[in-house]
């Protein structure tokens, strides 16, 4: 049961990096924006967060800045495709590259010093109950945090009219812009918010997960992500439960590795999450649940205001 325990805890805290990262992109899509660069704003959030929490000494201010840094990069984007009216797909790729390599400039002097993981949560009786203990009442706060903006952006979308102003601009951009609302602006706050929601799932990697800087540890967690959403069907709670999913199939390939009689590469065990991920989108893909996607109708669709 210990064990069992043990696997789920992980289970949690490897999912929840990608749920950060997919509910960001959710908001985008549905806002009709296609970004592909979740990987770069990752990794940006990820070295801005270590940075300033080793710097400080504070991980409140170094997760704010993972935001922030994350938001920054989303800007750029938004500039680049909403404004000035470049290709999404392009742009979302030369994100992907620009945070990599900006990334590993930043953090160069940050390789190899660890620091303190962010507390557990430590409730006196909640936190020593057999099994929901450790699991509900031990993890850090980004970990309850991302559950509380599952709850926040399904409200938000199905409950509130903003929400129902974003999803309409995703519909058809040019119907909300000729009844008045700011389909541009719209679509800036957006991207701002997948922005943000991406260096928080940096900020986890860097100051819980594994805590310290290390090139490349996304390790191709943003492209998890962007499959997540499709998985979900652009819906919150179905990204939450594909999150835990793969997060689940993450932990399977490590704990595989390690039972004996299996002879195998350990490459191969590495290879499962992103199989999983290929595997998944085939079959949505190809199912016949595929006309029931209800992917946004102007996703990747540009959009200029008419004079």
């Amino acid at each position: 049961m210990e064990f069992l325990v043990l696997v789920a805890a992980t289970v949690i805290t490897a999912a929840t990096p990608l749920l950060f990262a997919a509910l960001g992109e959710l908001v985008v899509e549905r806002s009709g924006v296609l970004n592909l660069g979740i990987e770069g704003m990752m990794l940006i959030g990820a070295v801005a967060g270590f940075a300033v929490t080793i710097t400080t000494g504070q991980p409140a201010l170094g997760i704010l800045a993972a935001a922030a840094a994350g938001a920054a990069v989303s800007l750029v984007f938004a500039v680049l495709t909403l404004t000035l009216m470049a290709n999404q797909v392009a742009t979302g790729l030369a994100l992907t590259i620009f945070g990599v390599g900006l990334s590993a400039l930043l953090g160069a002097g940050f390789v190899g010093h660890p620091i303190p993981p962010l507390p557990k949560l430590s409730l006196p009786v909640l936190t020593d109950l057999p099994v929901v203990g450790p699991l509900i009442f031990g993890q850090d706060v980004l970990v309850y945090l991302s559950v509380a903006l599952t709850f926040g952006v399904a409200w938000f979308l199905k409950r509130t009219r903003p929400g129902l102003v974003l999803r309409a601009v995703g519909e058809s951009a040019e119907s909300a812009h000729a009844i008045g609302h700011p389909v541009i602006l719209v679509r800036y706050l957006a991207c701002l918010f997948g922005g943000a929601m991406a260096g928080l799932a940096g900020a986890f990697l860097s100051l819980s997960y594994t805590p310290m800087w290390m090139e490349g540890m996304t390790a191709g967690r943003g492209w998890i992500a962007l499959a997540l959403v499709v998985f979900g069907s652009w819906r919150p709670w179905r990204v939450l439960l594909g999150a835990y999913l793969f997060g689940g199939v993450t932990i399977l390939q490590l704990h595989a590795q390690g039972i004996a009689g299996i002879d195998l590469p350990s490459q191969i065990f590495s290879m499962l999450p992103y199989l999983a991920t290929i595997a998944v989108l085939v079959v949505i893909a190809a199912g016949p649940w595929r006309g029931r996607l209800q992917a946004p109708a102007a996703l990747g669709k540009p959009f200029r205001p008419s004079v």
